[in-house]
């Protein structure tokens, strides 16, 4: 077991393991802490706790000190500092011309390095930048380009749903989110009402896809046959949330709809067509950074036979021209020299004749 606690840099950013050493340290307190950018300074989001040796990535660092009224006076001025620096970066940026935009600037706690983060649709290049901002900062200087989710959980703003952005408030890290998720829960397919504030796909996808997935295992999917209380019938709707099943029955001429509860249907033969191929447009491309989860399946290539494919004759004509089959019988005797004498003699014989 190891002792740990936990230390959060931002409000909505990841929690760190640090030793915490001899210090009493509690929840809600300030550190200053060692980390692979240098000193910094954070609050204590996680008491004093022992946890398992694997979960801790080692070398785990150690904290410096609980941080005192020095420490918290400097920690606020630096926040005084990143809003200067964040002036003058807007101007070079505009002195240069370069297509980019400044989302944050951030003071490392013992004033050894300066990051600027922006975003842009391609590469920059700020070569030019970093030394007008080393010049005036006499400094180490480092730019920092993050993506569109980055920028909302940095800015913050408003969701769909009225409340603060959850990246902004809660999330620590960012989940993968594909339209797949979308489209078993039901929603609407229209990229205005599944996009949050970034553009992407909205993280709130994921918090109830794990409820849908343990439910779609036991309910019917559309088209499928089923038996009910009152005879066998097609699914025509599935409500996941209400267990609930609308089925499709026929008596003779007449045709009605009936729900029932899923636990009361049993499946005697799933739909062939379960799901409808859908189309996607490419503005639901760009809601998602990983384009390739949402890929609909490519039919599998028959795998290729490992028999190996006869050689044709001309090709064994043409290497038995080259190479000739190597043959024991064909070997010459070992008294090959002497047979050869033996012919030399008999030529001399016959051209003294």
């Amino acid at each position: 077991m190891t002792k740990i606690i936990g230390v959060k840099f931002k409000t909505a950013g990841k929690m760190y393991y640090f030793n915490p050493l001899d210090f009493d340290i509690k929840r809600g307190m300030n550190v200053v802490v060692e980390t692979s950018r240098g000193i910094e300074y954070g609050e204590v989001v996680m008491g004093i706790r022992e946890v398992e040796d694997s979960t801790v990535v080692k070398p785990l660092k150690s904290v410096i000190r609980i941080a005192n009224d020095d420490d918290t006076r400097h920690y606020n001025e630096n926040k005084e500092k990143e809003k200067e620096a964040y002036r003058i970066c807007l101007e070079k940026i505009e002195k240069h011309g370069l297509d980019m935009k400044l989302i944050e600037v951030e003071y490392t706690f013992d004033g050894n390095k300066i990051l600027f983060y922006f975003t842009a649709e391609g590469r920059v290049d700020f070569r030019e930048l970093v030394k007008d901002l080393a010049a005036v900062f006499r400094t180490r200087i480092e730019l920092r380009q993050i993506g569109v989710r980055d920028e909302s959980k940095t800015l913050g703003s408003i969701g769909v749903c009225g409340r603060n952005l959850c990246c902004s408030q809660f999330l620590g890290e960012f989940v993968p989110v594909s339209i797949k998720m979308a489209k078993e829960q039901g929603l609407s397919l229209n990229p205005a009402k599944i996009s949050g504030a970034c553009g992407r796909l909205m993280c709130c996808l994921k918090y109830e896809q794990d409820t849908y997935e343990s439910l779609m295992k036991d309910a019917p999917k559309n088209g499928a046959l089923v038996i009910t209380p009152e005879g066998r019938g097609t699914v025509a709707s599935v409500a996941l949330l209400r267990g609930k099943v609308k089925v499709r029955m026929e008596n003779g001429d007449e045709t009605t709809i009936k729900d029932f509860d899923v636990k009361d249907v049993k499946i005697a033969k799933q739909g062939e067509t379960v799901e409808e191929d859908f189309e996607i447009s490419p503005e639901l491309m760009a809601l998602s950074d990983s384009f390739e989860e949402q890929k609909p399946a490519e039919k599998k290539k028959p795998k290729r036979s490992r028999e190996k494919k006869p050689k044709t004759e001309p090709a064994d004509e043409k290497r038995d021209e080259k190479k000739p089959a190597k043959n024991k019988s064909a070997r010459r005797p070992q008294n090959s020299r002497r047979s050869r004498n033996n012919r030399k003699k008999q030529t001399d014989g016959e051209q003294n004749k």
